[in-house]
């Protein structure tokens, strides 16, 4: 996609170097933003393959306000398991287990899983339960009933229970918008990790709006994609630089199954991705 690659050019020219969290390194810009009309397709990267069944697995997982990483591990996602084994490898209980091995004792044990595999009240909580209130039941009756609302924002940042969370939210707020029976989205991101998070984050939400517009009627409109601190690692210049000289191919197309009429409904196999032709995949490790 363009719009990406556009993004992560101007980093790499216009950034200024800075310290993280992580102790890594990154070069930074503060305020950007994307728009990606999904009337042009699914806007899934082509410069690498990107793991789509992570993408919807998590959201799947947001959407049920589940908080453990056991149902990631037993769909084979890992995107999670690095936080609460770090945790792990910090307490006592710790035996020198690898990830793998941390990640299968999530799968074979529900005691364990309690245990070591919740994050805190990250995303999914904050979603169907903000200090008692379902944000996304909210969202969905309000695009029913009053669709110029200005109000049909969804919050992931709650500052009551940052501390509790294993990792705060990135992208952090959510505000629908309809015109002409079209239904829009906008996010608004607090930090983007370019390589590996911001592929991933654009592909969810792109999902989302299609799942939303569904299940409240709507036809397909833009996603705008906000960001706040906009980052590239420097352990991950090598692969920035290596997509930049590849050309993006045509955006492929997302199919969901039309007969899904609650959002909870949506399983993993009700989503068929067609004419996706990527270049091949670029690791890279990710700043815990």
């Amino acid at each position: 996609m363009k719009q990406y690659l556009d993004l992560a050019r101007h980093i790499m020219e216009n950034g200024t170097l800075k310290s993280d969290r992580t102790g890594t390194g990154t070069k930074s810009i503060f305020g950007y933003q994307m728009f990606f009309d999904l009337k042009d397709g699914f806007p899934l990267l082509t410069t690498k393959k990107t793991f789509l069944k992570g993408i919807i697995h998590e959201l799947l997982w947001f959407i049920k306000g589940d908080t453990n990483i056991k149902y990631l591990v037993d769909n084979n996602v890992g995107i999670w398991t690095d936080w609460p084994y770090k945790n792990y490898m910090n307490s006592s209980e710790y035996q020198g287990e690898s990830i793998k091995e941390f990640s299968d004792k999530i799968r074979q044990s529900d005691e364990f899983a309690k245990k070591w595999g919740d994050l805190g009240p990250v995303y999914g909580s904050q979603w169907r339960n903000f200090n008692g209130v379902d944000q996304i039941e909210y969202i969905l009756n309000t695009l029913k009933t009053n669709p110029d609302s200005r109000r049909m924002v969804l919050s992931a940042w709650n500052p009551a229970e940052i501390s509790q969370m294993m990792l705060p939210p990135c992208h952090t707020l959510i505000q629908f918008y309809v015109v002409d029976n079209k239904l829009s989205l906008q996010l608004y991101q607090r930090s983007g990790d370019v390589f590996l998070g911001i592929p991933f984050n654009i592909a969810s939400y792109a999902v989302f709006l299609m799942m939303v517009a569904q299940v409240t009627g709507y036809e397909l409109g833009s996603f705008v994609h906000t960001i706040g601190d906009a980052h590239i690692y420097t352990n991950h210049f090598d692969q920035i630089n290596l997509q930049l000289t590849r050309t993006p191919r045509r955006l492929p197309i997302l199919k969901i199954n039309k007969s899904i009429t609650r959002l909870e409904d949506f399983k993993y196999e009700d989503f068929e991705l067609v004419g996706y032709d990527p270049y091949p995949p670029i690791k890279g490790v990710v700043a815990v």
